[in-house]
C-alpha cells in the first residue's frame, strides 16, 4: 500500500488544515503557493467531510433498533 493510500486519521487530516489556515492567514506565501495551499486544503476538507459521514452513518448503525428503525440520540 503506498503512502497516499494509507488511513490517515481524522485528527491528522484536521492538523494539516489548522497548518494551511495559519500559513495563508500569515500573508507570507505567494499568490502561486497560496493557490496550492488553498487546493490542498479542499481536498483535505473533502476528507475530512467524507469521515465525518463515514463516523455519522456507523453511529446510526449502532443505534439501530430492532424494528429497523433509527433512534436518534444526542452524543
Amino acid at each position: 500500500m503506498t503512502k497516499a493510500k494509507q488511513k490517515i486519521s481524522f485528527e491528522e487530516i484536521f492538523q494539516k488544515l489548522e497548518d494551511i489556515v495559519e500559513q495563508l492567514e500569515s500573508g507570507t506565501p505567494t499568490i502561486e503557493k497560496s493557490m496550492e495551499l488553498f487546493e490542498e486544503g479542499v481536498k483535505l476538507s473533502t476528507q475530512c467531510r467524507t469521515k465525518l459521514d463515514e463516523a455519522d452513518q456507523k453511529i446510526k448503525e449502532l443505534v439501530k433498533s430492532s424494528e429497523n428503525t433509527f433512534d436518534l440520540k444526542d452524543l
